[in-house]
């Protein structure tokens, strides 16, 4: 093995490690329910989740210039330590105040990841086995959150102090290692000629059916996160679970996340235009069952498709992305992207927020309307492109 195949595989490597640490979220089963414990209503929540997006649509294209300019490695380092003190703010966090702020040092960082992990990963794996690089990825930081998962059921219960606390100690960890990381994108020297933003910005936007493209991924990443993250609970709540089940049936979906390990097996047998339908027909299906039942079972086997479908399509978009950027500032153009999603992220933030705080019924409508919508940007899209 050559010196360049060693560090190749030691970023990937690397990236692994520091993946799974950083989703060993140990009160992630409870994190709607930790912050109502002081006092934080779910419309605050929301709101919060609003304000940290719109504030990284203002920090995603400074930060894609900076991470070109810079390197990816100093930009990891960087965030991963900022993403180590917002946990430790979390952990302390009693009010709405605190909770705000730890989501402002957690935009920072996920506008300095933004394109730069998966920059790194792409360059590093290639295009052919991006895919599945992208896959074991994402599936390692699902098994991180089982692991957390797993010790919260178990050991912790209803201390939620305690859940956070080890929640810093394992970004900690993560962010030491990312010290260890090996540049795939040197800075270029000041002599050298960069492409300004204004190309960059004219290249990305240009690209054939790329808006539609994000606007359906985003639709479908939210409607995912905000489920499966927040409203999961107001819906066991609902059917009457206790806490107990709430964190069994929480690591059960953290498992099935793992599934995104085959997502390039999956989109292989089914091609990329049927694995497309059915990544948007089930988060459709999944919010209108939540919308029309008040029982534990179907309640639990929606969400868990919403976490499978989720798995196996987050890799499938994240190479389709990559595949359409066509410059040389990779982090730029994937801060762009970002950027747009970013933006669907908040309307629908606040959309989702809104229609529980008066029927979490509405909700799940307003879900299932997001899943069919996206089919029809896909659609579109794949006119434009024909990538799948």
């Amino acid at each position: 093995m050559g010196k360049d195949d060693f560090f190749v595989k030691r970023n990937i490597y690397l990236l692994y490690a520091m993946t799974f640490l950083q989703g060993m979220v140990f009160y992630g089963a409870i994190s709607t329910l930790y912050r109502q414990a002081q006092g934080v209503s779910i419309f605050e929540i929301t709101l919060i989740e609003s304000i940290s997006f719109a504030l990284s649509i203002a920090l995603e294209v400074p930060w894609g210039v900076v991470a070109d300019r810079i390197g990816y490695k100093r930009t990891m380092i960087f965030c991963c330590w900022v993403y180590f003190l917002s946990k430790i703010i979390f952990w302390q966090a009693s009010d709405f105040g605190g909770f705000l702020a730890e989501r402002v040092l957690l935009s920072v960082v996920i506008a300095g990841f933004s394109g730069v992990d998966t920059s790194i990963l792409y360059l590093c794996a290639g295009q052919e086995r991006s895919q599945h690089v992208f896959g074991v990825y994402n599936s390692l930081g699902m098994a991180g959150l089982l692991t957390a998962s797993a010790v919260y059921t178990l050991f912790i219960g209803e201390n939620y102090r305690l859940s956070a606390l080890l929640t810093v100690f394992s970004y900690g960890t993560a962010a030491l290692l990312s010290l260890g990381l090996v540049e795939v994108h040197p800075a270029p020297e000041k002599k050298e000629a960069r492409e300004p933003f204004a190309a960059t910005l004219r290249a990305t936007l240009t690209t054939p059916g790329l808006l539609a493209f994000l606007l359906a991924v985003g639709l479908l990443t939210e409607v995912h996160q905000t489920v499966t993250v927040f409203l999961n609970q107001l819906q066991y709540e609902r059917c009457g679970m206790g806490s107990t089940a709430i964190g069994g049936v929480y690591i059960a979906a953290t498992l099935l996340g793992l599934c995104g390990t085959w997502s390039s097996a999956v989109t292989r047998r089914t091609g990329g235009r049927r694995a497309a339908v059915l990544f948007t027909l089930a988060p459709a299906l999944a919010c209108i069952v939540l919308a029309l039942t008040d029982r534990a079972v179907l309640s639990v086997g929606s969400i868990w498709l919403l976490r499978v479908s989720d798995s196996l399509f987050q890799p499938f978009q994240a190479q389709l992305q990559n595949r359409q950027v066509h410059t040389a500032n990779r982090a730029t153009a994937l801060s762009i992207h970002a950027m747009i999603l970013d933006t669907v992220a908040i309307g629908s933030n606040l959309t989702f927020g809104a229609l529980a705080q008066w029927d979490l019924r509405l909700a799940f409508g307003y879900g299932t309307a997001a899943g069919l919508g996206a089919l029809g940007l896909f659609a579109y899209w794949r006119r434009k492109t024909n990538l799948v």
